[in-house]
């Protein structure tokens, strides 16, 4: 169960309206390595977790990661709403405003829609840690990313909060493997597990 508290886990207040910069920022809202993604990858691999302290781990992660979705909603909105039409033919905002004027939609800046085959769940242990140490890692990428191309200081600083939080999560992540491989016999991993030799 969830209790929702009615605020942003960090402030978001952009002053200026700027469709061309909500054009890249959309992609942490539904890209490929972005929060919607990582809330459900998170919430969703929690069920075939071995142990109590990594099923709370990523609960607690994937909740975090939904407050993030909301976050990044909450900035391309504020960039978006107050367009007018020269602002949106300028910034090359036209075909997103066609179809979804001013709604926050998932979708990748690159315009491919938010698809549940970008967020991976293996059911295994080992593979589903690695792959969160991995996505924490290409969303901060993204941060970077986005922090090379915008120059809005508003903006600016909630998304370096946003990155300082998947570097957070990525030690986190590691913490857990790391404790995981302690645990595990070693007949019990892959790699090393002779009854899967030839």
């Amino acid at each position: 169960m969830f209790v929702y508290e009615k605020k942003l886990q960090y402030p978001v207040r952009i002053k200026n309206t700027n469709p061309a910069l909500a054009k890249f920022i959309i992609s942490q809202y539904g890209g490929p390595d972005g929060e919607l993604g990582a809330s459900l990858r998170y919430l969703s691999q929690r069920y075939s977790m071995p142990y109590p302290e990594l099923k709370a781990l990523l609960t607690d992660i994937g909740t975090e990661e939904l407050g993030h979705l909301e976050m990044i909603g909450a900035i391309v909105h504020q960039l978006t709403r107050s367009m007018t039409p020269e602002e949106i033919k300028k910034a090359g905002f036209e075909t997103y405003f066609v179809d979804r004027t001013a709604g926050v939609y998932p979708t990748a800046a690159s315009g491919f829609p938010w698809s549940a085959a970008s967020m991976a769940v293996k059911g295994d242990v080992i593979a589903d840690l690695n792959e969160d140490l991995a996505a924490e890692q290409k969303a901060r990428v993204t941060y970077d990313n986005i922090l090379r191309l915008s120059d809005d200081p508003d903006v600016n600083d909630v998304i370096r909060y946003l990155r300082e939080r998947e570097i957070v999560h990525y030690q986190r992540f590691g913490e857990g493997l790391r404790r995981t491989l302690e645990k595990l016999d070693q007949k019990n991993i892959y790699a090393v597990n002779p009854a899967f030799d030839r």
